[in-house]
């Protein structure tokens, strides 16, 4: 079959009949899950929506998810002497040594759940998080570690060799949409030819790019004349389709001709409008130091699930690689990340599903947040940290228990300890178990899309 074609057995319903048919003793017996489980999280999910955000740089787990406020063995915790403060909410006084003050850990009301202050607002929607800690990493290189953890995958020769989670879902749930993937700044990847070709994701460095690109020039044509030019190559398509041997591709380029007019109209061009993104959310914080383009990206992700004319938006937060001084606003980064997921759930809880009566975004909008690894946790001579080979990670979604957290760390060396005894023995919980339970858990095959990783049932909500 040619590369350029999708291939046929990636259509969408036969795939997910497929699956649900085989949620029995068998696929269960491979996943090690009970069959109820597999049957469950296999139903479709066409409805659904995907946010994807990665922490460019690497943070520091100790100040939000994996907190340590006390010097033991390499540990050498935030304080007053190497943190600025005055911005941070949720910091409270503690003892620390030498006359300076560190924190005192957050343990919202009702839940288990201990926080660092970097954790914002994020603390009062805890119910919500599903927080993995003590994920091995295995790498303190940028561009390693954050393909790993978008991938499954270490890098070979320094390139890319798995598609990352975003095109995955988009190919898998989203290839008729008129964006599967928008991709700002997030370390997206489109690997191989097991992904539908439609799906490959639109990356772009600003959403403001877009809004520049899908204008388009009245010389020559007027609106009425560009319908009626795609309404010709979406039947011509069809036609084509219906005569042929092999339809999937032809069928392919009647969707994405019908698409078309949606691209271009006024309307859509706003959606991708920087300066209109502004307007329509004032609820976020388009001032931020470091989190002023995400604050944008967000703002795009409710405009366009609200419009259903895309089904995954990845973007990248910037201002999280701070080896020296700069460690100063590190937890402060952190708080304008977390504060603005925490305005992007209160959003999302507002706004409509458009195609689903009655239910909001939020019902259905899936959410995973990653960074490259932690940050190491002494200081080192420059009052900053560098790379380390642990990580944490949230998922914020219906299908995840909420107010959970999975994985630990050791108290003196803060590196990954076994979480649970997978199919091989005891191992900490790693970046491929993650993102086969990710996605698993909307019925997409993980055996299909990794190379390693299990799935990790603890994660999941009961069906």
């Amino acid at each position: 079959m040619p590369r350029h074609a999708p291939c046929p057995r990636r259509l969408a319903v036969p795939r997910r009949a497929l699956l649900e048919a085989a949620a029995g003793a068998a696929l269960a017996g491979v996943l090690g899950l009970p069959a109820r489980v597999l049957a469950a999280q296999g139903k479709a999910a066409e409805d659904e929506f995907f946010l994807f955000i990665h922490a460019s740089g690497g943070w520091d787990v100790t100040l939000w998810a994996d907190p340590r406020n006390e010097a033991r063995g390499l540990v050498s915790p935030a304080t007053t002497d190497n943190t600025d403060t005055a911005g941070l909410r949720l910091w409270v006084d503690a003892p620390a040594a030498g006359g300076a003050k560190s924190f005192a850990p957050i343990t919202p009301k009702g839940s288990s759940l201990v926080f660092g202050p970097g954790i914002g607002a994020l603390a009062d929607m805890h119910d919500r998080l599903c927080i993995l800690n003590g994920l091995a990493m295995n790498t303190v290189s940028h561009p390693d570690g954050t393909a790993f953890s978008t991938t499954g995958r270490h890098l070979s020769g320094g390139r890319t060799v798995a598609s990352s989670v975003d095109a995955i879902c988009g190919s898998e749930l989203g290839a008729s949409q008129t964006f599967p993937v928008v991709s700002v700044q997030f370390p997206s990847a489109f690997v191989g030819d097991r992904l539908d070709r439609r799906a490959v994701p639109l990356m772009v460095g600003e959403i403001g790019t877009l809004s520049r690109s899908l204008f388009r020039a009245r010389h020559y044509d007027t609106d009425e004349d560009r319908a009626a030019v795609t309404a010709l190559l979406s039947e011509e398509a069809s036609s084509l389709a219906a005569r042929s041997s092999h339809t999937d591709a032809l069928h392919s380029f009647a969707i994405q001709a019908e698409g078309l007019g949606k691209m271009l109209s006024a309307g859509l061009q706003e959606v991708f409008s920087r300066g209109k993104l502004i307007q329509a959310h004032p609820e976020f914080n388009h001032a931020a130091r470091f989190a002023r383009q995400a604050a944008v990206n967000a703002a795009f992700a409710i405009e366009a699930m609200r419009r259903n004319v895309v089904r995954c938006v990845s973007f990248s937060s910037s201002g999280f690689d701070t080896h020296t001084s700069t460690y100063r606003q590190h937890a402060a980064t952190q708080q304008e990340l977390f504060d603005l997921i925490a305005a992007l759930l209160g959003s999302l809880d507002k706004t409509p599903h458009p195609t689903r009566a009655g239910k909001k975004l939020s019902d259905h909008t899936h959410i995973l947040v990653t960074s490259d690894f932690c940050r190491t946790p002494q200081l080192n001579t420059a009052m900053g940290r560098d790379h380390y080979p642990n990580n944490s990670a949230m998922v914020i979604s219906p299908r995840f228990r909420g107010s959970f957290a999975f994985g630990k760390t050791d108290p003196e060396q803060l590196l990954p300890v076994p979480a649970k005894t997978f199919q091989g023995g005891p191992r900490p919980i790693a970046p491929p178990d993650l993102l086969a339970t990710f996605l698993f858990a909307f019925g997409i095959s993980p055996r299909e899309h990794l190379r390693d990783g299990e799935v990790v049932p603890e994660l999941l909500r009961s069906p």
